[in-house]
């Protein structure tokens, strides 16, 4: 029997601005990466998304990212690692203090977009972020894609380590993703996203563009909640998981 943890980003509504459909998702996944602030998200956005997530029994990460509204925080940024470190403190201190108000701990902390990018190949900045999480609370996991420097990084500092995949977007022969500004960034068809996730967690291996199969450990999905049609592709993993399977638990039981 496999398993594996569903993870969504949500909680990326910001003012006037609001994604539709994330809160139905909690339905479907294990655990939430709730946005603090810095590429969406706002307190009001936050104090409600983790609620949802609570009353939905999913389990609470914080989703830091870099200071860009604009463009969602997938722009990057020159910063240095103390840069990042007080990025990473700062911001999962504002969502701790929601979960506080209900007495819930935080799972998990998941950089988000360029940051989360840049610290996967960058090992200053993947130990600055690292660093920032154990200093909040050794206890936390740490969610890093597949085999990249910040999940190296997490696991030499000793914390609780998830390698994560993704469902929506396609792989190099070195293991990371293709970037969002090459073609073939996006997988849209649904059944050939699930079909990679299948295979990602019961044999270990993705088939990058160059059809190379390449090694990597799965133990979160992310399925991401700005999609146009997000709502029913949670449903249609979680159900196409099931029937393969694969018990889909939180990283954290």
């Amino acid at each position: 029997m496999f398993q594996v943890d569903l993870n969504c980003d949500i909680g990326e509504s910001y003012g006037r601005y609001r994604l539709r459909e994330q809160k139905e998702i909690l339905r479907y996944v294990t655990s939430a990466n709730i946005a603090c602030g810095f590429h969406a998200g706002d307190p009001g956005v936050m104090r409600e998304t983790v609620r949802l997530a609570i009353d939905n029994g999913v389990k609470v990460g914080a989703h830091p990212g870099l200071p860009d509204l604009n463009g969602f925080g997938r722009r990057e940024m020159k910063i240095t690692a103390q840069e990042a470190y007080d990025m990473v403190v700062y911001q999962v201190g504002a969502l701790q203090g929601f979960l506080s108000v209900h007495n819930e701990t935080m799972q998990h902390v998941k950089p988000h977009g360029a940051l989360y990018n840049m610290a996967a190949r960058d090992a200053s900045l993947a130990e600055a972020i690292a660093q920032a999480v154990y200093d909040i609370s050794p206890s936390l996991v740490l969610f890093g894609l597949a085999g990249s420097e910040l999940t190296k990084a997490g696991e030499k500092i000793g914390l609780p380590t998830a390698h994560e995949v993704f469902a929506d977007r396609t792989y190099q022969s070195d293991g990371k993703l293709t970037s969002r500004s090459e073609p073939g960034a996006l997988i849209t068809d649904q059944e050939q996203s699930v079909s990679q996730v299948v295979k990602m967690v019961t044999e270990g291996t993705v088939i990058s563009q160059q059809n190379i199969a390449v090694p990597l450990k799965a133990d979160t999905v992310c399925i991401h909640g700005d999609g146009e049609h997000a709502l029913a592709f949670a449903k249609y993993i979680k159900d196409t998981l099931e029937k393969h399977c694969i018990s889909i638990l939180s990283i954290i039981n």
